[in-house]
């Protein structure tokens, strides 16, 4: 049923209490102007299950996170676990959230969770709400932990302050992957009515005995078993390396601090104006560590007044974590992602062989990465005998691999995708920025007091495995049309159906494609990696040794692009190499996606 009411601008409440959910609010007017394709489209899709469940602006519209489309993603949710669960009445479901949240609509992420658990309060199913901000990992270490059916954390990480997400983990503490997506999905759109006038009440979690609050218990056991992955408390405890921590107006201050001091440091020095929680982010251009030295400025100048050694970063919902250390000479090493994965793959294997001596051991041991991370962990792989194993972008990939593993008595010692997004150990099937900033800071004092940098280690690594010279960036893209038109053109690059044959003057000897589930190296031609038509990546296999990838970002409208040049030990002219990179990387970008043609933003940060 659809209400017209003449006003100027929408309902400032449009989506956010019962009595407007009927409500479209356009006058006739707009409909012969661009404002009503802008409200039309609110209105006429959907959200769906990209890589990290659903994440959109807050504001009005069914394709954007407010009070109405949280509770039908609910009661979708809970429809489907009670049908899938048996037990689901008993086990329940967590939920968490982050600081994110519009002053001018009252839409937060502490809203938006107790309206997730109200939803499913109301058809006495237990929640497990956490009674206060946590970071994201929190929330699948708390349903593996407790033995929920599910969990809902709702953050939207470090996407533009206009953002917020419904982030939802399966009973085995991995982010749910397909089949369940699509079938939840299915299951929203059959209850799109609210169930009750109780799914309104966020103030039931207050009254409810089926409301639980598993703050104390989880940090206590979290931080218990992060000892697990300290190997030099005594160490730590003498060290004289300075840290300095941004939590950039998010979640991670105070479990970083605690973090530490279970590893036996001093707690980091904090930056001031970023420890505090802030929804605007108001220090910084945009809340994701990940852009490096532009967004870390504050974090930089504390750490050169303090003297500190390593500045760290976590994301808003602390399940990223960004490093920089202090140069010999002057300036700031901000570390890439693949950067500090080689770094920490080197760390838990030189622990794991410190307690584990016989070589046979290595025959059970696992390191992960996504298919657009550095190929690092494969060429340690191919020295020290363990396996290595490649997954489709997305964390969730690798949190559902380390469940598979684990269930035939093999051990993942670190994972990682090169979006600064690491897990060292298995404690939680998620990336998870607190765990591996104390991991960080213990590697980094061990290695000081071997009279040693981070940046120094990372090159003694690359001796011994061979330089991996990696670029990682994005353009922007608005247009969802243009963005299939790029792609559309790539696959028929040469005629119908033929691809490309070169990039930037070299020879492409093979290309894969996970979105038509095409790959040129394979005999039967088809991926290993399972087909993902629901976004687009092509990866290019150069004659140079070069392995380029574009694909869309499930989270944001980029397109983004991973090249990596991949040395053989021994071979140190890493000028030669970079030089190389950037020829391909530029030819990669003006030869495939075209910018300027196609109307595409350039990062610019």
């Amino acid at each position: 049923t659809f209400h017209l009411v003449v006003t100027e601008t929408p309902p400032a409440d449009l989506f956010t209490s019962p009595a407007t959910t009927n409500c479209l609010g356009i006058p006739e007017r707009w409909l012969t102007d661009l404002s009503a394709m802008h409200f039309l489209k609110r209105l006429c899709s959907r959200m769906s299950f990209g890589t990290a469940g659903l994440r959109a602006p807050m504001g009005a519209g069914f394709s954007r996170i407010n009070d109405l489309t949280v509770i039908q993603s609910t009661q979708g949710l809970c429809s489907y676990l009670s049908r899938y669960f048996a037990d689901f009445s008993s086990r329940g479901v967590v939920v968490g959230f982050d600081t994110r949240g519009q002053e001018e609509s009252g839409c937060s992420s502490q809203r938006l969770a107790k309206l997730t658990a109200a939803v499913l309060l109301s058809r006495d199913v237990p929640v497990h709400l956490f009674s206060t901000f946590v970071p994201t990992p929190y929330v699948p270490y708390a349903v593996k932990k407790l033995g929920a059916a599910a969990g809902v954390m709702v953050t939207a990480s470090h996407n533009p302050k206009e953002d917020n997400g419904y982030k939802v983990y399966w009973c085995n503490g991995a982010q749910i992957s397909s089949p369940h997506d699509k079938e939840i999905l299915r299951s929203i759109e059959e209850q799109l009515e609210p169930w009750s006038s109780s799914c309104w009440e966020e103030e039931l979690v207050e009254t409810s005995p089926l409301r639980t609050d598993p703050l104390t218990q989880i940090n206590s056991c979290y931080m218990d078993e992060l000892t697990s992955l300290c190997f030099h408390r005594d160490l730590n405890r003498s060290c004289t390396l300075k840290f300095v921590h941004s939590s950039f107006h998010g979640v991670g201050h105070d479990f970083v601090q605690e973090a530490f001091q279970t590893f036996g440091f001093a707690p980091p020095i904090p930056v001031p104006e970023q420890k505090d929680p802030d929804p605007n982010f108001s220090s910084v251009r945009c809340p994701n560590p990940e852009e490096g030295e532009s967004v870390l400025e504050l974090s930089l100048l504390l750490a050169e007044k303090e003297n500190a050694g390593i500045v760290l970063a976590t994301d808003p919902d602390a399940d990223r974590l960004a490093i920089a250390e202090k140069s010999d000479g002057c300036g700031w090493k901000v570390f890439t992602g693949n950067e500090l994965a080689a770094l920490l793959g080197w760390w838990m294997l030189f622990n794991w062989k410190e307690a584990h001596p016989d070589p046979a051991d290595c025959q059970k041991v696992y390191m992960l990465a996504t298919t657009v991370s550095s190929k690092i962990l494969q060429a340690f792989a191919r020295i020290e005998g363990f396996k290595f194993e490649e997954t489709l972008p997305g964390f969730k990939w690798i949190g559902n691999r380390i469940h598979e593993l684990s269930k035939t008595g093999n051990t993942v010692i670190f994972s990682f995708e090169e979006s600064i997004g690491f897990l060292c150990g298995s404690l939680v099937p998620e990336k998870d920025g607190v765990s591996s900033a104390a991991v960080v800071a213990e590697m980094a004092a061990y290695l000081h007091n071997q009279n040693l940098s981070l940046n120094q280690q990372l090159h003694n690594i690359y001796q011994t495995y061979g330089y991996h010279v990696s670029k990682t960036s994005y353009v922007i893209c608005n247009d969802s049309p243009t963005i299939q038109k790029i792609f559309r053109r790539i696959r028929n690059f040469d005629g119908d159906g033929s691809y490309p044959k070169m990039c930037g003057g070299v020879r492409i000897v093979h290309i894969r494609d996970v979105t038509t589930g095409y790959d040129s190296s394979q005999p039967d031609l088809k991926s290993v990696l399972p087909v993902s038509k629901s976004s687009q990546m092509i990866t290019f296999s150069l004659q140079n040794g070069v392995v380029a990838t574009l694909r869309t970002s499930g989270t944001e409208p980029k397109i983004k692009f991973y090249t990596e040049y991949c040395a053989a030990p021994g071979n140190s002219e890493v000028s030669h190499l970079e030089e190389e990179l950037l020829k391909i990387t530029a030819a990669l970008v003006d030869e495939f996606l075209e910018p300027e043609r196609n109307n595409l933003i350039r990062r610019c940060v």
